[in-house]
């Protein structure tokens, strides 16, 4: 599915646009594809019974399978879905509007989601799911989580249910989303708050609970589980969210394939078995894959700290992708990107955007940025957003390292907005 805009639209998605009900017909048509496709799911809920919309559920987003499992553990209830624009593209207006879709653009404020999350509670009286991670995770731990939720809550006056999956990172690891693993998946919903909760306790109080319901470490759950997963591609892809050697400490000298990780500065190797650690062929012992990603993530927030983080300065293509009708090739550019945020530049705008080029986006005003491994087997790529278009960045340079640059917006942001509040 090519998704290509024919007419270069550029005019911009009408987030004004009201939720509707999601047209029965197709929830029936979800409901049994859901079951299809999540085979051998296992629901747990807990402190649901009796409960009716409306009520807030918030959601871990591991991957794709995600959108399977959420449909099933509200069944009969139709649900609302705030969902980025992707979505629309995909399906067509129409239809994803029907199945209850809101449109959103990732990491980017918008008083119009809040409004209509708000109409699809208090008038169509139905549950509406967020899922605040935005982005599938990298390495099988809980993403950058938004820290307004506590405030998104206290503003909608309604319970929040919590939803944690697992198996959905598992089955589809985000650095191979081609290849599909088979395991069963389990999902536990719980009532976090009542409605009288919410209006009772504090914003931070409701941000605590919220965060600390949506922690998981996928590779911790297989492990404790026993479930063994044999698969001709198990590490192919691994590279990508581990890119720094955690050996001698090189970036972008990790390669892998079927079945091994290994540095070519070193010549460390790392073989992944059937439980998802790491066996280090150079000495004993094994690795669990998210206390790499979290090593790596320290070393570029001490980087940063220590005034050595230098950014980008590369040669791109762009994609945007301003409404429901598809994508418009916007040609080859340059992006950098430092302390200060992203400038992104066109060498010759052919098509006309809302927005005015160079893009110049602040690191003070992202929580994080979107990261696509290989986005529609098109490549490496981030997402830029703003009110009127995602622009879809691609490089095949060697510094156009997509997860560290995820690392370094979320560490500068979070500075920002500190010393902003101090």
């Amino acid at each position: 599915m090519s998704l290509k805009n024919k007419k270069a639209d550029m005019t911009p998605f009408d987030m004004r646009k009201k939720p509707v009900k999601q047209f029965l017909p197709l929830a029936w048509i979800m409901w049994a594809g859901t079951r299809i496709l999540t085979p051998g799911l296992t629901i747990r809920k807990k402190g649901m019974e009796g409960l009716k919309p409306p009520y807030l559920v918030i959601s871990t987003h591991q991957g794709f399978s995600d959108y399977y499992i959420l449909p099933r553990v509200l069944f009969p209830h139709r649900a609302n879905y705030v969902s980025d624009m992707e979505g629309f593209a995909a399906f067509g207006d129409w239809v994803y509007r029907h199945i209850g879709c809101i449109g959103k653009r990732r990491y980017v404020p918008e008083m119009n989601v809040v409004k209509n999350i708000r109409y699809a509670l208090h008038t169509l009286k139905r549950p509406v799911v967020v899922f605040p991670e935005s982005r599938h995770c990298d390495a099988g731990v809980t993403s950058n989580v938004p820290k307004n939720l506590g405030k998104l809550a206290k503003v909608m006056k309604v319970p929040v249910v919590t939803v944690t999956n697992h198996g959905s990172y598992l089955g589809n690891p985000f650095w191979d989303e081609i290849h599909s693993r088979k395991l069963n998946m389990e999902s536990n919903a719980e009532l976090l708050l009542t409605a009288e909760e919410v209006r009772t306790l504090s914003e931070q109080m409701i941000q605590q609970k919220i965060e600390e319901k949506l922690q998981y470490d996928e590779y911790e759950w297989q492990l404790t589980n026993k479930i063994t997963i044999d698969h001709p591609n198990g590490a192919r892809g691994l590279h990508l969210p581990l890119y720094r050697c955690l050996r001698c400490g090189r970036e972008g000298a990790m390669e892998s394939d079927e079945h091994a990780l290994r540095c070519t500065c070193c010549n460390a190797s790392w073989k992944l078995n059937s439980y998802g650690q790491l066996e280090k062929q150079y000495e004993e012992g094994t690795v669990h894959i998210p206390d790499w990603y979290r090593w790596e993530r320290e070393e570029v927030n001490r980087e940063i700290a220590e005034g050595r983080y230098h950014g980008i300065d590369c040669r791109v293509r762009v994609e945007a992708l301003p409404n429901a009708k598809g994508f418009v090739p916007l040609g080859i550019g340059r992006l950098r990107h430092n302390r200060q945020g992203f400038e992104l530049q066109l060498e010759e705008q052919k098509v006309p955007t809302a927005d005015t080029f160079p893009l110049k986006i602040a690191n003070a005003s992202l929580e994080s940025v979107q990261t696509e491994y290989n986005y529609r087997e098109r490549g490496k790529c981030i997402v830029l957003s703003t009110r009127d278009c995602c622009y879809y960045v691609y490089s095949d340079e060697p510094e156009f390292v997509v997860t560290k640059l995820e690392f370094a917006v979320e560490n500068i942001g979070e500075d920002t907005s500190v010393q902003e509040e101090q």
